[in-house]
Parts: structure tokens; C-alpha cells; sequence
């Protein structure tokens, strides 16, 4: 089992920037490839970005590529999504999920978090 916590969100202004982090229970942290999702209102739950299990290889959404980077710290069994450049458009509820096998489709991620509100205003 693995038991995910995300902070980090709140409301900035267009062009400003964010910090989320995830914290995650148990001892097999660094085999999981982690990933981060977001989900507007009204919208399917999409894929933001996702980290293989060493932090060596990274996948981004075309729509967030160049602005956010994510990263991990597996002595700290924790994940971050850096937001840089935020718009409007990123409003959303961001989750972290775990995931045993690598990929960015939603049913690859056994194990998700409560999620957390980012609010960017124009």
C-alpha cells in the first residue's frame, strides 16, 4: 500500500508560480514511477507529468512542457511538480498517483492522493 499527500496549492496570479509536493507512505517509494494529474471543472481527469522510479526520465502534457518540472527525492519518499508560468488554464485540482508499470494513462496508477486546488486568476 502506498498513501499519497499533496500541498502545495493554492491562488496566484497569471505568470506566477507554484510548488506542489507529495509525500508518500511506505517503503517502496523509489519503485514506483510517480505522476501528477489535474482535473478542471467539468473535465476528465488528465495527465500533467510523470517520473520513472529513479527520477531519470521524465514524460510531459504538451499543454504544461517547458513551464512545469517534476522531480522526486526518494530519501524524502517525496514527489514535486514546479509551475512556472502559470495561466487560467492550469486551474485545476492536481493529484499524485503511483503507479508499478510506466506510462501516463490513468488505469496505469493504482495509488492516488486527496488532491490539492490550484487557483490562477487572470
Amino acid at each position: 500500500q502506498v498513501q499519497l499527500v499533496e500541498s502545495g496549492g493554492g491562488l496566484v496570479q497569471a505568470g506566477g508560480s507554484l510548488r506542489l509536493s507529495c509525500a508518500a507512505s511506505g517503503r517502496t517509494f523509489s519503485t514506483h514511477h510517480m505522476g501528477w494529474f489535474r482535473q478542471a471543472p467539468g473535465k476528465e481527469r488528465e495527465f500533467v507529468a510523470v517520473i520513472t522510479g529513479s527520477g531519470g526520465s521524465s514524460i510531459y502534457a504538451d499543454s504544461v512542457k517547458g513551464r512545469f518540472t517534476i522531480s522526486r527525492d526518494n530519501a524524502k519518499n517525496t514527489v514535486y511538480l514546479q509551475m512556472n508560468s502559470l495561466k487560467p488554464q492550469d486551474t485545476a485540482v492536481y493529484y499524485c498517483a503511483a503507479a508499478s508499470s510506466w506510462g501516463t494513462a490513468r488505469y496505469n496508477y493504482a495509488y492516488w492522493g486527496q488532491g490539492t486546488q490550484v487557483t490562477v486568476s487572470s
